[in-house]
């Protein structure tokens, strides 16, 4: 079991605390280009959505990476770049099927949520609670529940649509 970040959509108000707070200690500046949490904006819906590296067990990066730049945080279990290793080829870029290992401007080289050593700013930071770490060994379950939920709101929307049309 490791520690992972466990997201609530539905609570974010878009703040964007969580990406200063991030930028903050990843880079010390405050800007959100250089944070590794980013805030999704879905207009149609008036909702937010922060993501970052899910911690994934079978992660692509770290196994698509060909000088082994990306390792296991043995007590965070959090899988972190090495940046002294990182050659800036950006294979784990293009492998991540979330999207959530970035190359950052500074230096070309990949980045991607370590969990800040176990006490991530972007939790510490959320003034809602959208953001939590737990100790789990279940990869990303809030996906599936915010999808689940995105869901039903376009059904909802497509049924209010066709209803307008007759």
């Amino acid at each position: 079991m490791g520690k992972r970040l466990n997201i609530i959509p539905q609570k974010c108000t878009g703040c964007r605390q969580c990406e200063l707070a991030c930028a903050w200690v990843q880079t010390g500046t405050f800007q959100p280009s250089h944070s590794l949490v980013r805030v999704s904006i879905f207009d149609e819906e008036a909702s937010y959505a922060p993501h970052t590296c899910l911690q994934c067990d079978e992660a692509w990066c770290m196994n698509a990476c060909p000088v082994n730049a990306i390792a296991i945080d043995p007590e965070t279990g959090a899988k972190c770049v090495i940046s002294s290793l990182c050659i800036g080829c950006n294979l784990c870029t293009l492998t991540c099927p979330f999207g959530t290992v970035f190359s950052m401007p500074q230096g070309n080289k990949a980045a991607k949520c370590d969990l800040c050593g176990g006490q991530p700013a972007c939790v510490a930071s959320c003034p809602t609670d959208a953001i939590q770490l737990l100790d789990t060994d279940q990869t990303g379950r809030w996906f599936a529940d915010w999808a689940e939920h995105v869901h039903f709101q376009h059904v909802a929307a497509t049924a209010d649509i066709r209803q307008g049309d007759r």
